[in-house]
């Protein structure tokens, strides 16, 4: 195959550059063969989630289950939501993950993260789909300068070709971390806490709503999200989020400045 001089060039400068930084492993920083891929040893310790589950919130089941089997606690409290997934269990490299991008300012991590959240996308719901991120409130969104589950909801609109809005759920209360907090707690506190945009809402209208987070904790947050969209016409709502908390591990969400600076500086 002939090639002309500006592929000639693209190539020895692609050449150039992966000389200069070599593709690194986006969890432990070491030297892999492609870019944003794992090393092995970060792919072993990554637990991945899928099927069993249960329909409703995706909690794993030990063994398989009729496909629309509920897990107790959505039986005995239905959520708010329809459904939701997650790509990992919440660990080791989906915490270092998910904190690289949020406060190491590592945005290129969301093309990542989107890429492995699109096997949970059914393909024959995508036709109605519309995709939410999870908003932040005004002052956090100005100290950090981005919300993470906008870029993330972003990459994997255009991997997908699906709609994706911004802005029409909107954060308008300022909440405290809900760690440590029982249900009851974290209920009140978010509270009034989400409510849709002015703006015309026809685009709700109808559609499987796809509300984009990146750690799924209690389900709290994603509940009071999901009650917000249906009252505006959301046909149902669906979580989709890069990791979950299996048990209560909410202790190891790390919410010092230092240890995100660290992240910051690794590698």
């Amino acid at each position: 195959m002939n090639m002309g001089p500006v592929n000639i060039l693209r190539a020895l400068a692609a050449c150039l550059v992966d000389f200069a930084l070599p593709p690194r492993c986006p969890a432990c920083g070491v030297i892999t063969a492609e870019h944003q891929q794992f090393c092995l040893s970060c792919w072993g310790k990554m637990d991945f989630l899928g099927a069993p589950c249960c329909d409703s919130c995706g909690l794993p089941f030990a063994f398989e289950q009729p496909e629309t089997s509920r897990c107790g606690a959505c039986l005995a409290h239905p959520p708010a939501h329809d459904r939701a997934r997650a790509v990992l269990a919440y660990g080791d490299i989906a915490r270092t993950i998910a904190l690289k991008l949020k406060y190491g300012r590592r945005i290129g991590l969301a093309r990542l993260i989107a890429r492995h959240m699109e096997r949970h996308v059914q393909p024959e719901k995508r036709a109605e789909m519309l995709l939410v991120p999870v908003p932040l409130h005004r002052w956090r969104l100005g100290w950090r300068g981005f919300n993470q589950s906008a870029l993330i909801a972003q990459a994997l609109g255009r991997s997908l070709g699906l709609p994706v809005e911004l802005d029409i759920l909107q954060r308008i209360k300022s909440t405290p971390p809900l760690r440590g907090m029982n249900p009851s707690q974290r209920i009140k506190t978010l509270s009034g806490a989400f409510q849709l945009a002015r703006k015309p809402r026809s685009q709700l209208i109808g559609k499987t709503v796809v509300l984009v987070d990146d750690v799924y904790t209690s389900g709290a947050t994603a509940n009071s999200c999901a009650k917000v969209l249906k009252r505006g016409g959301a046909a149902s709502v669906h979580i989709l989020c890069w990791a979950r908390v299996l048990r209560d591990e909410s202790s190891a969400l790390i919410d010092n400045h230092a240890a995100h600076a660290n992240l910051g500086m690794k590698e």
